[in-house]
């Protein structure tokens, strides 16, 4: 590793109510990659966010390359040569790679643009990084792993010196992940500092030099990384030691009551002739590779795709469930994978988004909504689910992704469904607020609820199910008592179909 290029120390930042940094401090390192982790809602990205001039510090310094700076915008940032590549993309779809990746600073003859300049100039970049991409191919046409290939051409574009990588790897497949590996490994070795903000514990292990830790605002410590442990660097975001081993037997009675039954349903070329029953108080888990049909097999269910046939009963009675609103009635609730897409209204605060699927029962004289019984029920759930806010006033997109999923628990349970679909419930949320998640679904089904949970995460499957059913190519290939599962009869059943 090099010499020490850019130097944070003190930072300090205070929102209404919220003390986000307080006297933060790392430094990063020509030619290293430095992982920067902590639970979600610990600071990572505010502290990434008063580096490249998005917020402003209200205490401690930031050196770069030997100067103190403080960056009024990431245009300044940029030029200065600190660049995030962020986890949600700022690309606009309808334009070509080349307009991306240039936007604001097109090469031009005279008034016009050089489109021709602009393309060869692109194809450069990516002919730096290894990749082929046509710099003319319109930008919604590529796949989101080559899409975040543009966001890292585009910061080189900008001759950065620092790239902050913002959960890179959360929704890529693990061919383009090896490929973004070697983008970042290539990098490295180029002399660039690199920040890498993940949760993927693997990933930290596999691709940095040193981490950092920050909890609660604060900076924990720094480690190398070859020379810690995974429990270490866990034990350092959380404060506690967190145990994920597998479940060992069901803690449903086989006698307990068949809640939902699910008879030959088919919905689209991704759901063919699925039946299972979930029983009251399980947690059922849906394992499989990626288009498998596990989320459009929950979305038939929930009426948010139409089924092709297929039978739905609830507690022994036959239901037509036609839309969202149908399953809502049924006492069913869905959670999303994409969660800021489906789940919440981000610029809404708690007490709208926790009363949304039922809001009718809050209205009053006929077109008001009583606010005093909104707010009433949703502090309620607040407590109950121990979601970390100021109060119920707070806008949902201020939250920790954990805290996000706290609320759209709340909306399903203040909608008063028995029935919980957690659609990869722990995406995109750290090791301390998956515990946290982890204990409310046991809690929820103690209580009498019951959850089918979908998870890419074989060990999440295993720590959490009672009974295991695997797809594979929108078809139910196998089922398994958690007692008789083991990852390598899962991951045969979730490749049946492919080897056949």
């Amino acid at each position: 590793m090099g010499e020490i290029i850019l130097t944070m120390e003190g930072i300090d930042k205070t929102f209404p109510g919220v003390h986000a940094l307080d006297k933060v401090s790392m430094d990063v390192r020509r030619g290293e990659v430095h992982a920067l982790m902590g639970e979600n809602g610990a600071g990572k990205s505010t502290l990434m966010k008063v580096l490249t001039g998005i917020y402003q510090k209200d205490a401690g310094t930031i050196v770069f390359e030997g100067r103190e700076v403080r960056f009024a915008s990431p245009r300044e940032a940029q030029s200065a040569g600190i660049v995030i590549v962020h986890q949600e993309l700022n690309m606009m779809g309808h334009l070509t790679v080349a307009q991306n990746i240039f936007i604001g600073r097109e090469p031009r003859h005279g008034l016009l643009i050089d489109d021709a300049s602009m393309n060869e100039e692109a194809a450069k970049l990516f002919a730096q990084l290894g990749i082929e991409i046509d710099p003319r191919e319109t930008m919604s046409q590529l796949t989101v792993g080559k899409q975040q290939m543009c966001e890292i051409a585009k910061a080189i574009s900008h001759e950065a010196k620092v790239i902050v990588f913002d959960e890179p790897s959360a929704a890529l497949t693990d061919t383009e992940i090896d490929q973004l590996f070697r983008i970042i490994r290539d990098l490295r070795d180029r002399q660039y500092g690199i920040v890498y903000i993940s949760h993927r514990m693997d990933e930290i292990k596999r691709i940095t030099d040193r981490v950092t830790v920050m909890r609660d605002g604060q900076t924990v410590g720094t480690l190398v990384t070859a020379e810690c442990t995974k429990d270490d660097i866990i034990h350092m975001m959380v404060g506690r030691v967190i145990f994920e081993e597998p479940k060992t037997q069901s803690r449903v009675p086989a006698d307990a009551p068949v809640v939902l039954r699910v008879e030959h349903l088919n919905a689209g070329r991704m759901v063919r002739d699925v039946s299972f029953t979930l029983r009251k108080g399980e947690i059922l888990g849906f394992s499989g590779l990626m288009g498998a049909g596990r989320t459009e097999t929950a979305r038939a269910l929930f009426g948010a795709d139409a089924k092709d046939s297929g039978d739905i009963y609830i507690d022994g009675e036959k239901v037509n469930i036609h839309s969202p609103k149908d399953a809502v009635r049924a006492g069913i609730g869905y959670l999303s994978e994409d969660r800021k897409r489906y789940g919440v209204v981000l610029k809404k605060n708690i007490c709208e988004n926790s009363t949304l699927a039922c809001l009718q029962n809050y209205v009053k004289h006929g077109s008001l909504i009583d606010g005093e019984a909104e707010r009433k029920v949703t502090q309620r759930m607040v407590d109950a689910l121990k979601t970390k806010t100021p109060g119920v006033d707070q806008l949902v997109m201020n939250l920790s992704g954990g805290n996000q999923q706290k609320v759209v628990v709340a909306k399903w349970l203040i909608s008063n469904s028995k029935i919980l679909i957690f659609d990869e419930p722990t995406r995109g949320i750290d090791v301390g607020a998956k515990q946290e998640i982890y204990e409310l679904m046991n809690r929820l089904v103690q209580e009498g609820k019951s959850i089918i949970m979908i998870s890419s995460e074989m060990p999440e499957i295993l720590r959490m199910s009672d009974r295991i059913i695997v797809m594979c190519e929108g078809k139910k290939t196998a089922e398994f008592d958690v007692s008789t599962a083991t990852q390598e009869k899962i991951m045969n059943a979730a490749t049946r179909e492919i080897a056949v």
